[in-house]
């Protein structure tokens, strides 16, 4: 059971069919979760924008198992006109399951939904079926419980291959990716101490902990809307997992460097090699995205740091390179962001199997691309938000067999078990971070004799 917060008895049937909308949006339309969210939000109230958000996260979150439990409780299939009322039905099956929602309020106001979607006929059914599930829930569900794929409500593709790439903890990183994710903060440095910060957070009521390996980063108790982060407008402060906050570490950054921080969009990286380190030579902001560029410049706009952004494709960088080499490239790469389903659990919905080998190929190319432009001794730290190995460690491992003058580092000072690999992967929920991999590769100066 999740922790979510109960609704207010009062709060409607509009916004349940709001949220079978976004979740319609999603499942049906293939938009992801934020986008399908942009406009119901502005149709409600601060009080209902929470459960809307609550009810299309935990809904979507939970799809494939509630589809599962919807295609067993109904007598015939929908009517394709009637397909909404599929992602009504999985709002209302999320409330009873997963929310302390009291069933009385749950049913009533799932129920009266299907007029506000234009299906009063279908009242009835609705109520048919999320009494039914009253009534039967607990046995379906420990049928479902014998598949993982159900139980977990994973894509059975993408539970195949975490089983096969993490064997001895499968089950702890589907049960953390199911997890609503805590809020991390990044202190600004340049404005202040984490300490100094810690003490603003207490005296405005906010409660949060350090993480033990990322410098600037605060862990909220209980998430609040950024608005009411002491600071913010000043910029003392973003929100950036920390798991992402390493990457400064990553670089070992110093005075003078230049930096090229490829598919930087929307700049939370970017930002924190600033803040970090003020006096770099030059720090590049690169993407290939033009709506998420103009992202990217507004985050910064509100650090009030001014890197230089261009517009252009990582893999092609004889469209947009000035000739002069790079001390670090941060290469933050495209990948199925497996390793941060927990804040959005549409990648369960939207991932396909097949879609990875093409992000394996453009993967490569963007490293074979970038490779050139670093500095002899420089240092090319790659990135992915995946816990698959193939786009990790494999994914370097061929790079450094087509790449002599790569090697592959350990940063100074690392905590973790560099003793048996330089390179770290970070497994959803560790230390109560999403999931990430870092490789450091170094461009040696000098060739090392083979033998």
């Amino acid at each position: 059971m999740s922790d979510h917060r109960a609704p207010d008895a009062m709060s409607g049937a509009r916004t349940r069919a709001l949220a079978a909308q976004v979740v319609h949006a999603v499942r049906v339309e293939g938009r992801t979760l934020d986008d399908a969210l942009r406009g119901p939000e502005r149709q409600v109230d601060s009080r209902d924008r929470a459960l809307l958000r609550a009810l299309a996260y935990g809904t979507v979150r939970w799809q494939l198992r509630l589809a599962a439990f919807i295609e067993a409780l109904l007598d015939k299939p929908l009517r394709p006109r009637d397909a909404v009322l599929f992602d009504l039905l999985a709002v209302g099956l999320f409330q009873l399951d997963y929310m302390r929602v009291p069933a009385r309020a749950a049913v009533h106001a799932t129920v009266t939904a299907a007029g506000d979607l234009q299906r009063p006929h279908a009242r009835g059914l609705v109520n048919a079926v999320l009494r039914r599930f009253q009534r039967e829930g607990a046995l379906l569900g420990a049928r479902l419980n014998q598949l993982p794929a159900l139980q977990h409500a994973f894509p059975a593709w993408l539970v195949d291959q975490l089983a096969a790439d993490w064997p001895h903890c499968c089950e702890d990183l589907l049960s953390a990716s199911n997890e609503p994710p805590p809020m991390w903060l990044r202190v600004n440095r340049a404005h202040g101490s984490r300490e100094a910060y810690l003490d603003r957070l207490r005296a405005a009521g906010l409660a949060a902990s350090v993480h033990p390996e990322a410098p600037d980063a605060l862990c909220l108790a209980t998430p609040v809307e950024v608005e009411l982060l002491p600071g913010w407008d000043r910029g003392d402060v973003s929100v950036q997992d920390a798991a992402a906050q390493l990457a400064p570490a990553m670089l070992a950054l110093a005075p003078g460097q230049r930096v090229l921080d490829a598919c930087a969009a929307p700049g939370g990286k970017t930002a924190h090699l600033l803040e970090c380190t003020p006096a770099l030579g030059e720090v590049v902001a690169l993407d290939i995205s033009a709506p998420r560029l103009e992202e990217l410049q507004r985050g910064l706009a509100r650090l009030g740091l001014q890197p230089r952004v261009l517009r252009g494709d990582a893999s092609r960088p004889e469209d947009w390179w000035d000739g002069q080499l790079f001390d670090r490239i941060l290469l933050d790469a495209p990948c199925s962001a497996t390793g941060v389903i927990r804040r959005h659990p549409d990648i369960k919905l939207l991932r396909r199997a097949d879609d990875l080998p093409p992000l394996l190929a453009l993967q490569a190319r963007m490293l074979d691309a970038l490779w050139p432009l670093l500095a002899p001794g420089g240092r090319l730290v790659y990135a992915t938000c995946s816990v698959l190995r193939q786009e990790n460690e494999l994914q370097v491992a061929a790079f450094l067999q087509r790449n002599q003058m790569a090697r592959l580092v350990a940063p100074a000072g690392a905590s973790y078990e560099a003793i048996t690999r330089p390179d770290r992967q970070i497994v959803t929920g560790e230390t109560n971070m999403d999931g990430f991999y870092y490789a450091c590769l170094e461009h040696a100066a000098v060739t090392t004799p083979q033998h």
